[in-house]
């Protein structure tokens, strides 16, 4: 091999050398971030449904520097899926704890005030799910699960029209999906019903509320002493003690 090609050779392979490096060295960034690794296992163990472990991971993952899954939003989903796992354990409380960590950094994140609202919902807090899922859907307006969520709230609080109006909009948001739609529109049916029960039993109190008050007048009308313009009597009006009249 001459001289010319041999420097020719090398030349390709210094520029070959050159060009591979900083993909390996972006691997190497990515494979000993901890932070990443964490929030990987916690993603696979949630697909396996190993609740404990994914919030093992996620905690592990929070406590490393996040900076590297900041980058690429996997700090958004750590918050997201292991106040999603808390939740699937039942562990309500700890997930609102996630969830306002998260709302801190992310405020404009629909999911987050969902979930929220669902921890919020299954604690009994229903003024307070309310208001998260209000928070969503100020974000989204057509976030379907909030809108089903509100709707669900409200039934529970006793606004069965509200409700209604809520299973309404998720319809339309959810068109063209027909699984979900169908869940809806039972819920929807249920509403309406309760709703139409609700607004008779309204117009029966408004009825007897109008009978009553008919029956009142009628009873003052009839009973009411007549007045009388007859003049008062000359006893009625010397009313003082007589004098006597000197002899």
């Amino acid at each position: 091999m001459k001289n010319g090609e041999r420097l020719g050779l090398l030349v390709f392979f210094l520029i070959c050398i050159l060009a591979v490096q900083p993909v390996l060295a972006d691997n190497a960034a990515h494979q000993i971030d901890p932070a990443t690794n964490y929030y990987n296992h916690g993603e696979y163990a949630l697909q396996q449904n190993d609740y404990i472990d994914a919030i093992s991971d996620y905690d592990l993952a929070l406590g490393s520097n996040t900076t590297m899954i900041k980058i690429s939003d996997a700090l958004l989903y750590t918050y997201r899926d292991k106040s999603y796992a808390q939740m699937q354990l039942g562990n309500y409380s700890e997930a609102l704890k996630t969830l306002d960590a998260g709302i801190a950094l992310y405020p404009t994140d629909e999911f987050l005030w969902n979930n929220k609202g669902w921890a919020e919902y299954n604690l009994g807090n229903y003024t307070g799910a309310l208001n998260s899922y209000n928070q969503a859907l100020d974000i989204d307006a057509n976030f379907t699960p909030s809108l089903v969520n509100k709707g669900d709230v409200l039934e529970k609080m006793g606004q069965h029209q509200a409700a209604v109006n809520a299973y309404n909009a998720a319809i339309v948001s959810d068109a063209g999906n027909n699984d979900d739609n169908s869940s809806i529109m039972a819920k929807l049916a249920v509403a309406q019903k309760e709703a139409n029960a609700s607004f008779q039993t309204t117009m029966i109190i408004l009825g007897g509320i109008v009978v009553v008050a008919i029956a009142g007048v009628a009873f003052y009308v009839t009973r009411k002493p007549k007045a009388t313009n007859e003049p008062a009597t000359k006893q009625d009006k010397n009313t003082g003690s007589k004098k006597k009249r000197k002899k």
